[in-house]
């Protein structure tokens, strides 16, 4: 048996990513004071060229490393949103950490790895790669959750995040193990095939390895009932780490998602599809409810995510090529409206105030009338309403799943979406026909102020333009 060397140049972005992660670390223990622009400048660069790097050797469909690791057009799109949408939060991010003395290395190099976790996932062809991955991410996440050390409220909502975390992970571990045990083998095609070779065939115990594995997956999206962390976390960490985790990790779950479920799992849809119809309906209308009582913007925020990951769910339970690229596209148009709502929060704040509570945003169209705009822009896309980006997202994972003649399902998911409606339009009001509280100018820098507006821009203009990137979604999954 010979030995083969591996095709490194597929994996050009992962090397680059963490060859510079380690660069960032080693500039900021050499960094003078307490400027890191020499590490966020490192950040931003790593990022431009993982992109372009994804971009030039993203072609047909391939695998190396023993079968470990997949190159394909799905995983190169979701790269890239991920830079995307990465870069933007440490453009936004910047100003909040200087304010707080949290500018510090650590949060770059963190972020860089958990990004390194995401592309790893994203591009897992292995269930022990997409584990890996996962923990690379979750790490990450909790040291950047726990970043402000001084603050009680981050101590507390990190250590949840980290017990919670380390169960979802022991429960995707265990329907992992018990997967391997009935096909003996890891590789993602090999055990779709062995599953399909199997037929009937200790289905019943692969049945028991599926519910494992949708809970870890479960708790990774936050769809209730394991959505218990989330609003603690997004609550409790600093703001620019809340846009963090409630933005990229989503796209790479996603992948998590597609390559078990779909990829490697698929031949047990009957059993996996009930099973998210229950999570979906439970989290689009627990998650529209209960925001409706939020004060705080960021734990509205929170259950808002929880409510769009029901929404996300129709698109992967219809267990078509169209309802999997119509999630594809709502998870990539979330993550472009969450990270701009957050973004207003941050641009908001100065330093002792923070701009995480409703009443915040009174007047804001009389302090600012552009950025009460985008913030418009912003809302209306979560809430879906037309022409903006939002709609386009929730219309297709409606028609997905009517085409697969669960109708009764895109009734209730129209529903909760009304009901959901009612506190993003809230925010509106406030902005509009209230009276500001704080009629403080509002300061920032130029490149958030550009980011911010091109971030609210495109949810419209994409919300006039969809097909643009509903095409790409579709052509990157049917190659």
């Amino acid at each position: 048996m010979s030995f083969q060397i591996p095709n490194f140049i597929l994996a050009a972005p992962e090397m680059w990513v963490l060859s510079m992660a380690c660069v960032v670390l080693l500039v900021d223990v050499y960094s003078r004071g307490t400027d890191r622009n020499a590490a966020y400048i490192l950040t931003q660069i790593t990022l431009a060229v993982a992109a372009v790097l994804t971009v030039t050797f993203s072609g047909e469909r391939a695998l190396v490393f023993n079968n470990s690791y997949v190159s394909d057009a799905m995983g190169a799109v979701l790269k890239v949103g991920v830079y995307l949408i990465s870069a933007a939060v440490f453009v936004y991010s910047r100003d909040h950490l200087r304010e707080r003395q949290l500018y510090q290395g650590e949060f770059f190099v963190l972020g860089l790895f958990g990004v390194l976790g995401m592309m790893i996932m994203i591009s897992a062809h292995s269930f022990l790669t997409i584990y890996l991955g996962l923990e690379l991410l979750s790490l990450s996440l909790y040291a950047m959750v726990a970043l402000r050390r001084d603050s009680a409220d981050a101590t507390e909502a990190a250590m949840k995040y980290f017990v919670l975390g380390a169960l979802a992970s022991g429960m995707l571990l265990y329907g992992m193990s018990i997967v391997y045990g009935v096909t003996g083998s890891l590789d993602v095609g090999q055990v779709a095939e062995r599953i399909a070779q199997g037929g009937g065939q200790n289905e019943l115990v692969l049945a028991f390895a599926v519910v494992f594995v949708i809970v870890g997956l479960a708790f990774k999206l936050g769809a209730v009932p394991f959505h218990m962390w989330i609003p603690d976390v997004y609550h409790g960490a600093p703001t620019p780490v809340t846009m963090y985790i409630g933005t990229a990790p989503k796209i790479a779950a996603f992948a998590m998602v597609m390559r078990l479920l779909v990829e490697g799992l698929g031949e047990l849809h009957g059993h996996w599809q009930g099973i998210l119809i229950v999570l979906a309906v439970l989290s689009m209308g627990l998650g529209n409810i209960i925001a409706i009582a939020q004060t705080n913007l960021k734990r509205m925020l929170a259950y808002s995510t929880i409510s769009h990951v029901g929404f996300l769910l129709l698109g992967i339970l219809s267990g078509t090529a169209n309802g999997y690229a119509s999630a594809m596209f709502y998870v990539l148009v979330y993550a472009l409206m969450s990270v701009g709502g957050f973004g207003m929060i941050v641009m908001l704040s100065r330093a002792g105030f923070e701009a995480d509570r409703l009443e915040d945003f009174k007047g804001l169209s009389v302090r600012s009338p552009w950025y009460a705009f985008m913030m418009l822009i912003l809302m209306f896309s979560m809430a879906g309403v037309p022409p903006t980006l939002g709609f386009y997202a929730k219309l297709s994972v409606l028609q997905a799943v009517v085409d697969v003649n669960l109708t009764w399902l895109a009734v209730m998911a129209v529903v909760f979406s009304i009901i959901g409606a009612f506190y993003y339009l809230r925010i509106i009001k406030l902005m509009y026909f209230d009276k500001p509280t704080d009629t403080a100018p509002l300061r920032s820098n130029l490149d958030l102020r550009l980011v911010l507006s091109a971030n609210g821009l495109a949810v419209l203009a994409l919300g006039l333009f969809p097909s643009a990137l509903m095409d790409m979604c579709i052509v990157a999954l049917i190659r």
